[in-house]
This record gives structure tokens, sequence and C-alpha cells, in this order.
């Protein structure tokens, strides 16, 4: 664990700088995969002051591609079984439900905060309409540099977000204006342009894979307000 500047913070899970794949967070909840020993847990949760929560989802631990959450509700993947949602309910006292779409990966689809969501053109209207129900916020379906699955390419919290850095200067515009935060464009872990992937971030603090060069740092700092 490296901190580079306050609020973020380097860290590889399962040796692995993919940390958005395996963690999801909101301002009140760290989703962690089950079966990650307890400490680490607690230590990662506590650095962006939210309540660790253990998890998984189709019995994975791809818990960043199956589920989207903010402050109001969570959507998980239609392969989450009915006790894996009993757990995450039961954990977290929110909204849970499968997602209605012929898609599995919400959110690789879907990017939100409390104050909005970006939707991939893919997600059918009854997703659209499921995700502004559950997860209270109105959504803007779009793909954006020219990439399909949104959800990968633009990660927020309720201080920032950032997307893909060949987003056209229109597409940050419209996203900052969803999302009602100041977007930028920037890479992850040394030129990862699907930022989810290397981020788990709220309104308190990041956490970022160790591969995360000093220039992406600095954007993610300006970008998160950390």
């Amino acid at each position: 664990m490296h901190v580079v500047a306050v609020g973020i913070y380097l860290y590889d899970i399962y040796n692995n700088s993919n940390v958005g794949i395996f963690c999801k967070a909101s301002d009140d909840f760290l989703l962690i995969p089950q079966g990650y020993a307890k400490q680490k847990s607690e230590r990662l949760a506590k650095l962006i002051k939210a309540e660790p929560v253990f998890a998984s989802v189709g019995y994975t631990r791809l818990l960043g591609p199956l589920t989207l959450m903010n402050s109001h509700g969570m959507l998980v993947s239609r392969f989450a079984t009915d006790e894996e949602i009993n757990n995450l309910r039961n954990s977290t006292k929110i909204r849970i439900e499968r997602f209605d779409s012929t898609y599995s990966s919400v959110g690789n689809l879907v990017s939100a905060n409390d104050y909005g969501a970006i939707a991939s053109n893919l997600v059918e209207s009854r997703g659209i309409k499921q995700i502004e129900e559950v997860l209270k916020v109105k959504v803007l379906r779009t793909n954006i540099a020219g990439v399909t699955y949104v959800g990968s390419i633009v990660c927020a919290s309720n201080n920032g977000a950032i997307i893909h850095p060949n987003a056209s200067e229109l597409e940050v515009k419209r996203v900052s204006e969803a999302l009602n935060v100041d977007c930028e464009p920037g890479s992850i872990n040394g030129g990862i342009p699907f930022v989810a992937s290397g981020i788990v971030v709220n309104s308190k603090g990041a956490i970022v894979g160790t591969q995360t060069s000093g220039p992406e740092l600095f954007i993610l700092t300006k970008a998160f307000k950390l």
C-alpha cells in the first residue's frame, strides 16, 4: 500500500492492478470479494471511509463489471443468485435488483453517481427505467469515443469523474452535465483507457492500481478533487 496523494492509494488485489474489476464503492460501502482477507478488507474500506461488504455475484469475484451502485440502490447481474442478493440486502439495507437486460455486465454498460448515470446505447428502455427507479437518477444513454461499454470507460464519484482519453470535448461536456460533476479525460495503470478497471473511488478517497503513473495520478487528483 502506497499513499501518493491525500486520499489516493496505490494497491493491487490478488497481485493484480485491476482493482476496479474486483471491488466497487459508494460513499457508504466497499464491495469486496467473498473470501478476501478480513484485515486487508477492513483496511481498504477505512481508506475511503466506507463499510466493507463481502460479496460475490454469479459465484464470481468480478464485482466491478457485475454491479452498479450509488447511495440509493444497487443493480446486479442477472446471474446473481437469490442468496447473493439477500446477502447484499442484509449487509447494505439499500434497494437491490437484478438488472433487467439481455446483457449481464451492468457495471461495464453503466456508470453512475448520486446525481446521474451514463448508459450504453445497448441498454434497453426497460433497463434505463430500472436504473432511474433504483438509483434515483436521470440517465444519459450514449456511446463514448466509439466505445459501447461506457461503464468501463467512465468512472465517477460525487466529486468528479474520469473518462476515456479519446473522448471528444462534446462528450466530456455531456457526461459532466449528466453526472453533475467536473469530468477529466485520462487513463489508468500506465495507459489503460478502460479507467473503471483500475479505480475504486467514492467522494472520500480512491484506490488505484500500482501501475498507475505520476501523470495519471495528477489527473485523478484533479478529477476527483482529492
